[in-house]
């Protein structure tokens, strides 16, 4: 009698039950020497993205920034990483992906050299461009260099749960170093940080890296690239301008219908070209698209209780940056640990369980802080940063479940000329879970804070962040649970 695998036996299977008999989940020196390599990459692209949250109140003032356009100090990383990283995936699987992250590296390198002597506004944000512009090369090669050079099994399990970890520790590191070095040198600093990690990444991968491409792909997909890019500048646009102003105003939701007819336009065009930017077969795969859409919950609805409680702890509680940073400082330990769990779990009990299991985490941990204010109320403001600390620590925990678990449910059972794609995809919902999360939950607490403000509205942001995990977590169990018919 012949046993048939279904999709959701293969997500699911622990390490354990997949690893051939006398094969260890062992990296070799090289082995680790390349994941360090790699994960110092995707390390400065998270530090990048993060570091000036804290920092971007004595940038405004240093450089001349209005209080309305700070926030493209931001904005401006996030529109190039974001809209050009499917793009900067293909790229590398045709030209190469070991020259791209390579030349994305130096590019970032020089690009941070620029932000950190930035002399205006004008300078600094085109120098975040052409950091976010880099990112979107660095990132998809790194992922894809990292799959193709660990097998699928406990090898690449492993090596997605540390490359997980650190992009997720990195976030929160850069949001503690960002208040650390702005009180301590100046903004610039966070900038120059960047400068150095790029330096030592630049010298040493070209000793490790070996080159890969994808070898059935001759020529890039002009349409579609010019479809897919317009649409999620179009959109990640449209969700910063209407968190700002509204969404009733014509450059919000002008914006964000812009971006829903280039996504149609996009699906038209990758369905009649003979070679595609993205395989449209590829997302019918349900650990494809519930995969990525775990991963995309896990990151969005994170990195936006991080902003809207710096916004509570310094506006409402008047807390200054360095403490700030500090008081983050506790769940990206949090997070650290578990992280360095977070494989284990995955071999032990599959990726699908920990990956649910790890929103749910996220998703309870996040409700308690609704009662900001109650808290305040019972012990001023130790009461808050106690919920704060305990709250958030928890939530990092379940979030640093779901990050790596969510990579390795989205890549498993691709081809070698899926990597790239895989690949893309997977940081794709990286980068859009960061970049959209945080303008939507703001633009709730506006709503919600009125005339008041922002800062009013938080509990009821954090409140919709909740439960929106929770529902998600429920979608992609069902998901994922479902057997795949014959």
């Amino acid at each position: 009698m012949t046993t048939q695998t279904t999709t959701s036996d293969a997500v699911d299977a622990p390490a354990s039950a997949i690893r051939p008999p006398g094969v260890e989940a062992r990296l070799g020196l090289r082995a680790k020497l390349v994941l360090a390599v790699l994960c110092a990459a995707q390390f400065a692209i998270a530090l990048d993205f993060s570091i000036l949250n804290v920092a971007l109140p004595s940038l405004g003032r240093d450089l001349g920034f209005s209080a309305g356009a700070l926030q493209w100090g931001i904005t401006a990383f996030a529109l190039a990483s974001g809209g050009f990283l499917l793009l900067g995936g293909r790229i590398a699987d045709l030209v190469g992906r070991r020259k791209v992250f390579l030349v994305g590296m130096a590019a970032l390198t020089l690009a941070s050299v620029l932000a950190a002597a930035a002399w205006s506004p004008e300078v600094f944000l085109a120098a975040r461009v052409l950091q976010g512009l880099a990112a979107a090369g660095v990132v998809p090669s790194g992922m894809a260099l990292l799959t193709a050079a660990f097998p699928e099994g406990p090898l690449r399990e492993r090596a997605l749960g540390v490359s997980g970890t650190i992009m997720a520790t990195g976030f929160t590191t850069g949001m503690v170093l960002g208040g650390v070095l702005t009180e301590a040198l100046s903004w610039r600093s966070t900038m120059a940080l960047i400068v150095v990690m790029g330096v030592v990444v630049t010298a040493v991968a070209p000793r490790l890296l070996t080159e890969s491409r994808n070898p059935h792909h001759s020529r890039l997909d002009v349409p579609g690239a010019l479809a897919v890019t317009g649409a999620v500048l179009a959109l990640i646009y449209g969700l910063t301008a209407g968190a700002d102003g509204g969404f009733g105003r014509p450059q919000a939701w002008g914006s964000l219908a812009a971006g829903v007819v280039l996504l149609a336009v996009f699906g038209l065009v990758e369905s009649r070209s003979a070679e595609p930017m993205v395989d449209l077969k590829l997302l019918r795969r349900r650990s494809v698209l519930f995969g990525n859409l775990g991963g995309f919950t896990a990151f969005s609805l994170m990195s936006s209780v991080f902003f809207l409680l710096t916004l509570f702890l310094q506006d409402a509680q008047h807390i200054s940056p360095l403490v700030t940073g500090l008081v983050f400082g506790v769940p990206g330990a949090a997070a650290a640990v578990s992280g360095a769990l977070a494989p284990r779990l995955v071999g032990r009990y599959g990726p699908r369980k920990v990956l649910v299991a790890g929103l749910l985490v996220q998703g309870v941990a996040t409700a308690p802080l609704i009662a900001l204010g109650a808290a305040e109320a019972a012990g001023g403001r130790a009461g808050v940063l106690v919920l704060v600390l305990v709250g958030t620590s928890l939530a990092c925990v379940g979030h640093l479940w779901a990050i790596p678990s969510y990579g390795v449910v989205a890549t498993s059972g691709l081809t070698p000329e899926q990597q790239g794609l895989g690949a893309s995809l997977v940081t794709l919902t990286q980068q859009m879970g960061m970049t959209v999360g945080t303008p939507v939950l703001s633009a709730v607490a506006a709503a919600a804070g009125g005339t008041a403000g922002v800062v009013h509205g938080v509990p009821a942001g954090l409140a919709v962040d909740a439960a929106a995990v929770l529902l998600l977590a429920a979608a992609v169990w069902t998901a994922l649970a479902r057997r795949a018919r014959p």
